[in-house]
């Protein structure tokens, strides 16, 4: 098993959602976060101040799938996360060496 954690922009959320949905995943948790990436932020202007802004919204998928599924997920949140400029978001992939459902006492794959 393994867990798919992607780091996104907020405006993103929806379409990655529909794109995990074809997957055949529809167990995710999603969590409201802030942070920057290389750049640090970025500089903004409001009543001709300029002002920066160093943590930026973000939104952080976390998905636990079985090991021949993780691609698919993968290919999927970057295919329409993706933009082309800084900050959209990193995937990274861990191992989970177990998982046990709380309702059923089922253990591994079975419990995801």
């Amino acid at each position: 098993m393994k867990k798919v954690e992607a780091i996104i922009r907020p405006e993103k959320l929806d379409d990655v959602l529909k794109a995990i949905e074809t997957t055949g995943y529809s167990g995710v948790m999603i969590t409201e976060i802030k942070g920057h990436g290389k750049q640090k932020g970025i500089v903004q202007q409001w009543r001709g101040s300029q002002y920066k802004v160093t943590l930026l919204s973000k939104i952080k998928i976390e998905i636990v799938a079985r090991n021949k599924d993780v691609d698919k997920i993968q290919a999927a949140i970057a295919s329409v996360a993706k933009t082309g400029e800084v900050g959209d978001g990193k995937i990274f992939v861990y191992d989970i060496s177990d998982a046990y459902k709380i309702r059923t006492g089922e253990t591994g794959d079975d419990a995801i």
